[in-house]
């Protein structure tokens, strides 16, 4: 049986791989994606969203709009030089896409309450709308989501916006604030092991030429614009992290990431903004198990790559 999933992105590159793949898992049912600002605009993050579901033959699915920016209405900053100046590395989704239909947020409210008691919610983007739903719907609508896989934090290791935080809790750490305060079940997945979920240029190759999957001419174009970035950023690094994936593999793979339960709470101003903490002492100060949340400290790499290559080399893409 297949696990229903809403979710959150917004499609630079590894986004986009990640919402691939969720397409590829048959163990994921993909109800609904909402695309906000991020790595792009909103309005580019929308449109990636619709190139990559129309690819897939996938219109079925609902694209719900997020925010156009977090919620101190500070200024958003993008970043074409990782991603491409309209996210998905030098690709530019075709104009035929105009006439999208896409939801408002309230589709959230609707999707949760039709999958009720079988949902889980990913957020591999900003965490602004999964903040918004609890501050416009109140702190008990998202009761009936099983639980929140979310891609963010970084702990006792450095971040990638700053020596201190990951990008998206940094970009919006007042919603990030909220939703680790207010989401129930939380499985967090930190840079400690989205950081080491590298793919490598060989594998790209490899599924260049070998991938059935109507992606493959996404895959290499868009994988090596992101690798030359880390390239630059990390000298000698040997491929590039695909951080999005790891927490929708995690769903249909929970062997792949081992946890550790903590209650997260999140920096909001000053010079450590945006950084994740939790109590790492051997003798932490007691929590109630409510209020714990899961932390992926610990990855097998290994079976990462296995998984993610065996994904887009099925040949019986898109039966669910």
């Amino acid at each position: 049986m297949a696990y229903n999933v809403l979710l959150f992105a917004d499609p630079g590159v590894d986004d986009s791989f990640a919402i691939m793949y969720a397409l590829l898992n048959p163990g994921l049912n993909i109800v609904g994606i909402v695309s906000g600002y991020g790595n792009t605009p909103k309005e580019q993050s929308v449109k990636n969203t619709a190139y990559l579901l129309s690819l897939a033959g996938r219109e079925d699915i609902p694209i719900i709009a997020g925010a156009a920016g977090p919620l101190s209405g500070e200024p958003v900053q993008f970043y074409p030089e990782i991603h491409g100046p309209e996210g998905l590395g030098p690709i530019k989704p075709p104009d035929t896409l105009q006439d999208v239909k896409v939801h408002d947020f309230n589709k959230i409210l609707e999707i949760v309450n039709e999958y009720k008691g079988n949902l889980i919610i990913v957020n591999v983007g900003r965490l602004t709308e999964l903040a918004l739903m609890f501050i416009l719907y109140g702190d008990n609508a998202l009761k009936d989501v099983i639980a929140f896989y979310i891609m963010g934090g970084a702990f006792l290791v450095p971040g990638n916006i700053t020596a201190e935080a990951e990008a998206n809790f940094y970009s919006d750490p007042i919603a990030a604030r909220i939703v680790m305060e207010k989401a129930h079940n939380v499985f967090l997945y930190p840079l400690n092991i989205t950081n080491k979920a590298l793919i490598t240029p060989e594998v790209i190759d490899f599924l260049d030429e070998n991938s059935p999957t109507p992606f493959r001419p996404l895959i290499k174009p868009s994988f090596d614009y992101y690798f030359k970035a880390y390239q630059k950023n990390i000298p000698g690094i040997k491929g590039a992290p695909l951080h999005d994936v790891i927490p929708l593999m995690a769903i249909t793979n929970p062997e792949i990431v081992k946890y550790i339960p903590k209650r997260v709470k999140v920096e909001e101003f000053g010079n450590a903004k945006g950084k994740s903490i939790a109590d790492f002492r051997p003798k932490p100060d007691p929590e109630p198990s409510q209020t714990l949340d899961y932390i992926g400290m610990e990855a097998d790499i290994h079976k990462f790559v296995r998984n993610f290559m065996d994904a887009f080399l099925q040949g019986d893409f898109g039966k669910k």
